[in-house]
């Protein structure tokens, strides 16, 4: 999750436990009936939209459902899962098993998966993931990439004096410089921190040549909108993850599981890359809109 992701999740948590302590928490109690599948989201657009998705592909197929979006950060949404407030919220994986098990060294798809199975409670399940991912990726114009022949995070070990601009953490993390140099085996990296999640301010750096690799979260509209080129991870430094839904076992079927991996199956990094930049761009389209789009365009409803 970016920076700015992070401080509204975070925010809206803290409202949501102010309401609670008032009387007025809008997920508090309330408990879909047994035929009804009540849907959640995290307090940020992209998965706000996913879950206009999920819901938009069960109510075609006659599925009842009600929704509950923009409930908070991942704590706040947890909670109303497992307390039955809600029954199904998009997820990406490798950070839902970093909640559940803090201690994982998880980082493929497969590991995270399987992982996964044992980290969740009894209660709750994942289904089919999707090839989508939100999470850090490095990137760099498609000039840089042409003139130093670059297609992957390993292919910067050939760049001498590497400039690589990201979030301070980054510096300490173990996907970030330590990762770099102990995965890849890229040294004397010349750091600069630019503490904006990756936004407008990482992104100037990069274009202006500033610095020559920008870790940008992946789904974000500025890496299409400037053709930059995101390099692959062969070594899974950077954990996947891959959005899915988490359900409530009490109300996933056979019906719904075949919706819902339906859906998965046809989601894209591409996507969600395309659906950010609606929603943020200049026509600011909604999200159930862009759910209903989507969904028609794939041929689901």
């Amino acid at each position: 999750m970016t920076i700015s992701k992070l401080t509204a999740a975070l925010a809206a948590t803290a409202l949501g436990l102010s309401l609670a302590a008032c009387g007025g928490d809008p997920t508090e109690g309330e408990k879909a009936s047994s035929d009804t599948i009540a849907i959640g989201s995290a307090d940020f657009p992209e998965n706000a939209i996913i879950a206009e998705i999920y819901a938009q592909a069960l109510e075609a197929e006659g599925v009842k459902v009600k929704k509950k979006l923009n409930i908070g950060a991942r704590e706040a949404y947890i909670k109303a899962l497992e307390n039955g407030e809600i029954d199904l919220v998009p997820e990406y994986s490798g950070n839902l098993l970093s909640y559940f098990d803090p201690k994982t060294t998880a980082t493929s798809a497969d590991e995270i998966d399987e992982a996964l199975d044992d980290a969740l409670p009894d209660d709750l399940e994942v289904l089919e993931a999707s090839a989508a991912e939100d999470k850090d990726s490095l990137n760099v114009t498609s000039e840089f990439a042409a003139k130093n022949d670059l297609k992957t995070i390993a292919d910067l070990k050939n760049v001498d004096g590497l400039k690589l601009g990201a979030n301070p953490e980054f510096k300490t993390r173990a996907y970030g410089i330590p990762g770099l140099e102990k995965v890849y085996g890229i040294s004397d990296i010349k750091f600069t921190p630019i503490g904006d999640g990756g936004g407008p301010a990482t992104l100037k750096a990069l274009l202006d040549g500033k610095v020559d690799v920008a870790d940008i979260f992946s789904t974000t509209p500025s890496i299409v909108e400037n053709k930059l080129v995101t390099l692959e991870d062969p070594e899974s430094l950077i954990a996947a993850q891959n959005v899915l839904p988490l359900i409530n076992d009490k109300k996933s079927s056979d019906k719904v599981e075949d919706i819902l991996n339906k859906v998965s199956a046809e989601l894209t990094t591409e996507d969600l890359l395309d659906l950010n930049g609606k929603n943020q761009g200049s026509d600011k389209t909604a999200p159930d809109v862009l759910a209903k789009q989507w969904l028609t365009d794939k041929g689901l409803v």
